[in-house]
């Protein structure tokens, strides 16, 4: 077991992005000293991966998706209660599960229904770029911010399996600090650029926040896998 890794809040602001490059740049600002490194970025579909595709950039770094999808709650899917990775390994908070009877029977449903859509989206974003190597680089995951954190938390465990030299979640927004160090367990290092007094939603801290579509970052991993060439 890893030791805890270490939390940096930028802010505690509840002033808003203009849009997701303009977080990307931000967190780029903060992580300059991996610039030219042995890095790789990668973006949480679809909204991360504009957010990891402008990080990596500036960081002139490799860029990568990780696959990962929330368990929502039983009559509220917007409300993780867990997430699925790539392979198919589960995380569940065990403690919300419970509060909200979330049955071992629905959890198993749930989890193939989001198997699906890893597989479409696999299907799709490892056709055009395909999965990069983790083992010995320093690692960026992020996100366009974290609710519960259940995908962000998921995706950490799912990159430490792969033996990394480093594992960074780089987070424009978060709702509270313990969700920060929840993710501190699994990750080196958390980079927080703001931590608001109110939180309801992510989108509330985006002047413009509107959906990712499949092309879009179908595009970006065109282009990253153009640089590579």
């Amino acid at each position: 077991m890893k030791s805890e890794g270490s939390v940096k809040i930028i802010a505690y602001s509840d002033s808003a992005f203009k849009d997701r490059i303009e977080s990307g740049r931000l967190l780029a600002k903060e992580l300059m000293n991996l610039r030219g490194q042995n890095t790789i970025v990668l973006g949480i579909p679809r909204g991360g991966v504009i957010v990891a595709n402008e990080l990596a950039r500036l960081l002139e770094a490799d860029l990568d998706v990780v696959l990962t999808r929330k368990i929502g709650a039983p009559g509220n899917p917007e409300l993780a209660i867990g997430a699925v990775s790539e392979d198919g390994s589960l995380f569940i908070d065990d403690l919300i599960a419970s509060r909200l009877d979330a049955k071992s029977s629905y959890i198993q449903e749930e989890k193939s229904r989001q198997m699906q859509e890893i597989e479409r989206r696999k299907t799709q974003y490892r056709g055009i770029l395909p999965k990069a190597p983790l083992k010995e680089k320093i690692v960026i995951v992020t996100d366009d911010g974290i609710a519960t954190g259940a995908t962000m938390q998921a995706s950490l465990w799912s990159i430490r399996r792969e033996d990394p030299k480093k594992i960074i979640a780089a987070i424009p927004v978060a709702p509270e600090e313990e969700t920060l160090k929840r993710m501190a367990k699994y990750a080196d290092e958390v980079i927080c650029l703001r931590l608001p007094s109110f939180f309801s939603a992510v989108g509330q801290f985006y002047y413009h926040f509107t959906q990712t579509e499949d092309e879009e970052v179908l595009e970006i991993l065109r282009q990253a896998n153009e640089r590579k060439k």
